[in-house]
């Protein structure tokens, strides 16, 4: 039996099993060596319905990015009829977007398909490639249109009725209304924006080498300009840098010495939400690597041969020549979205309103997650009169120690601020707030000491960041609030109430930091992991790979991306422009 007919009964067999486990053999014929990777898959044939059982709640999900899709992942479709909207059929690791706009990893190996995601879950799960253009919250229903551009017969336009609707639609780019950006910057968003980037450096390098151009028309093309000195913009110009500097140069010897990065920062600092000695870090390595990085400044026009530029300190605005702009400073709300602010009463709000538990103000049954909303944490002195009563057991007046003890956990989960605000000031007790200004424990305390005791504690809140990170955390979190919703009902796990009587049915939703990567280039990385350890140098590039390796969404990604970063390392990267 030859080798192929032995690939194409193993294809077959594999294709042919959907409900087992599939098992997938590398043979290496040097080594004669075998490697077994096996993926647990569920039967992706659809439950058969029961005519006489009660009719599951409809959950709507808008979005399939890191918020949409970790919701997903974790919902038990089973309880629910859950249908999905978003006019992407994939999820994209966006932490790789840089690496995409340079060809270090190529951009299919970032992506999924979001039926492949679903496909595996338990239960049905729907999916629309549409984009949601209406909220409807007072009949429940959110209007959708094909985002199929294609000349096919039939209508795109389409509405859903939910019972739970969970917006996860993300945002966009924030242009601050600054003249021409749309028209003349690139921006970093999306899949689409990588791979225009990717074709746009190509072009001023091809452009730059023609002999009819003068030397100061060559410099203007190659003079890349990044607006935003946030981990985007820095990632970008660092591994645009690296692309420069490891294949450009050879392949374009002429102009090697006038290729030009600028990064241009409002701000003070680069990676300001950073710690500061990895701020400092990326400064210095910028610098050394002939980056120019122009903090203090601010875009305030932009047009197809330069920008316009402000700074702050001294008020002179200068030109300054661009071949290519990326524009990267922040994001801003869609326009269903603000459409459903405008609706529900927060028309003067960034980002839709959520509470603790991630449902949106106003809205009871429309839940709201990743970089469309905010989380509002309640502030402590709105409720010190109730949290005092409530533990006040025999109406004294006053508090004891024990008290004040038996209900500090659930004070503790309902204000995240309070645990916050004792780290802060390198306490390791709460029993350590009742202490009087001489720092004599105190027997016992009334309303005005109580209230003097945590009248700080508000200072410590905090936004969250629009990160993945955080946006993957509340799509588990919300998730799991789905799954455990008919158990909770009966039997609440959550704080207790102390403005009125029970505790809350859930949780609420708790951001926990793990960390953060700031690739600098030059197989250099800085990272800032929990516990205030800041980690810069080669070591922690090699962090950076495995856990981003380890943070992809499948295995098919993750042995892309693997492939990609090797074939990079062997063979360079490719500077085709396709």
């Amino acid at each position: 039996m030859t080798i192929a007919s032995i690939f194409t009964k193993a294809s077959k067999t594999f294709h042919s099993y959907p409900s087992y486990s599939k098992l997938l053999l590398l043979c290496t014929l040097s080594g004669g060596g075998v490697v077994a990777y096996a993926e647990l898959q569920s039967d992706s044939r659809p439950p058969s319905v029961d005519p006489n059982e009660p009719r599951r709640k409809r959950v709507v999900v808008l979005g399939t990015g890191w918020a949409g899709t970790s919701f997903l992942k974790d919902l038990d479709a089973l309880k629910y009829d859950v249908q999905v909207v978003s006019p992407r059929n994939y999820f994209a690791f966006t932490p790789l977007l840089p690496s995409v706009t340079c060809g270090t990893v190529e951009a299919r190996s970032i992506v999924e398909p979001v039926r492949n995601i679903i496909k595996k879950r338990r239960g049905e799960i729907k999916f629309w490639e549409a984009e949601c253009v209406k909220i409807d919250p007072a009949n429940k229903k959110v209007f959708c249109r094909s985002s199929v551009d294609a000349n096919l017969v039939g209508s795109g336009d389409f509405s859903l009725e939910y019972d739970f609707l969970v917006v996860a639609t993300g945002a966009q780019v924030n242009t601050f209304n600054t003249p021409g950006v749309k028209e003349n910057c690139h921006f970093l968003k999306e899949v689409e924006d990588a791979q225009r980037i990717r074709k746009s450096v190509i072009d001023c390098f091809e452009k730059a080498i023609l002999p009819s151009l003068t030397d100061e028309e060559r410099r203007t093309n190659l003079h890349f300009v990044v607006v935003g000195g946030g981990p985007t913009g820095v990632e970008f110009a660092a591994e645009l840098h690296d692309y420069v500097q490891e294949d450009l140069i050879k392949l374009y010897p002429t102009v090697k010495d006038i290729v030009k990065i600028t990064v241009i920062q409002s701000g003070d600092h680069i990676l300001n939400m950073f710690d500061e000695r990895i701020s400092t870090y990326a400064e210095k390595k910028f610098g050394r690597d002939g980056i120019e990085v122009q903090t203090g400044c601010r875009v305030v026009k932009v047009t197809d041969k330069d920008i316009t530029m402000k700074v702050k300190s001294t008020g002179e605005v200068c030109l300054v020549p661009h071949g290519l702009i990326v524009w990267s400073t922040g994001i801003g709300t869609l326009p269903v979205v603000r459409d459903f602010m405008e609706q529900i009463g927060q028309v003067n709000r960034k980002v839709l309103q959520t509470d603790e538990w991630l449902r949106v103000s106003g809205c009871e049954s429309v839940y709201a997650i990743g970089d469309c909303a905010s989380i509002h944490q309640r502030k402590i002195m709105d409720d010190i009169s109730s949290i005092f009563k409530a533990a006040d057991n025999d109406n004294s007046g006053t508090l004891t120690v024990k008290e004040f003890q038996d209900v500090v956990d659930d004070i503790i989960l309902r204000y995240p601020q309070l645990e916050l605000y004792l780290k802060s000031k390198h306490m390791l007790s709460v029993t350590d707030l009742w202490k009087d200004p001489q720092g004599v424990d105190r027997e016992e305390i009334d309303i005005e000491g109580f209230k003097l005791a945590l009248s700080h504690v508000d200072s410590q809140m905090k936004t969250l960041p629009a990160t993945a990170q955080v946006a993957a955390q509340q799509g588990a979190y919300l998730a799991r609030c789905f799954n455990r919703l008919e158990y909770c009902e009966e039997h609440p796990e959550g704080p207790k109430r102390f403005r009125e009587s029970g505790r809350h049915v859930f949780r609420p939703f708790q951001y926990r930091h793990l960390g953060q990567f700031a690739p600098l280039g030059g197989k250099q990385a800085a990272a800032e992991l929990p516990g205030d350890w800041v980690s810069m140098g080669h070591s922690t590039q090699w962090l950076w790979y495995s856990v981003y390796a380890s943070k992809q969404v499948s295995w098919r990604t993750r042995m892309l991306v693997i492939s990609d970063w090797t074939r990079r390392f062997i063979f360079g990267r490719d500077s085709s422009r396709i």
